[in-house]
């Protein structure tokens, strides 16, 4: 276990990370949390390629429970405005967040055990892209999408419906709902850094094995 300890520190603090980051808008479509947590699939990847998928999913269920700690904590603080009191974390964003997260990275373990043999580059590509696409599309229906109001209780949609505010996709295409426009800038950004990510995919890998493929 002593060996996935940095993996764990790593998965941890990209989690606590972006669950503070995500408070905090970057113009108008996105949040800085959208930077940090594609930084998840890279641990996750590095801790496969280095120790194999069964390490990469113990580094990936120790994130999975800091961030349920982290939904814990932003549920019990209150806030108030529009005359209502509500938890700064709100339960859909919560509940949205960690089946995101753990469907997502477990996907990216197996696609990237799956190809693993091939050139290189191809398993962390491949592998990142398909759970950052599983990731946005899991986390921003569950947290935001009107469809499933009927699901919670008044008060817990009332904490999002924000995000239901009809505006244009992206600020120039047709009128859409505001939380469809940030699921797909955050899209945009995570395909972005799955393409960063391989340079240092590929020197942490070197770094730590020593026989890196």
């Amino acid at each position: 276990m002593t060996r996935l300890l940095p993996g764990v520190l790593a998965m941890a603090t990209v989690v606590v990370a972006s669950n503070i980051l995500v408070q905090f808008l970057l113009g108008n479509w996105l949040t800085w949390g959208a930077f940090t947590y594609p930084v998840a699939f890279l641990v996750t990847d590095v801790m496969n390629r280095v120790y194999g998928p069964q390490a990469a999913r113990r580094v990936v269920f120790a994130g999975f429970v800091v961030g349920v700690i982290c939904s814990l904590i932003g549920s019990q603080i209150m806030l108030t405005g529009d005359g209502y009191d509500y938890a700064a974390v709100s339960l859909r964003v919560a509940l949205g967040s960690g089946i995101a997260f753990l469907s997502a990275q477990l996907l990216d373990v197996a696609v990237f055990d799956r190809l693993r043999n091939r050139t290189w580059w191809a398993a962390p590509l491949t592998s990142t892209l398909v759970g950052s696409a599983v990731d946005t599309a899991l986390f921003f229906t569950i947290a935001f999408s009107a469809t499933l109001a009927g699901l919670f209780g008044e008060s817990v949609n009332m904490e999002i419906n924000w995000a239901w505010e009809s505006v244009s996709f992206l600020g120039t295409g047709p009128i859409a709902p505001l939380w469809v426009s940030l699921a797909f800038a955050d899209w945009l950004v995570k395909l972005s850094l799955a393409l960063v990510a391989l340079v240092p995919f590929r020197v942490l890998v070197m770094k730590l094995s020593p026989n890196p493929a």
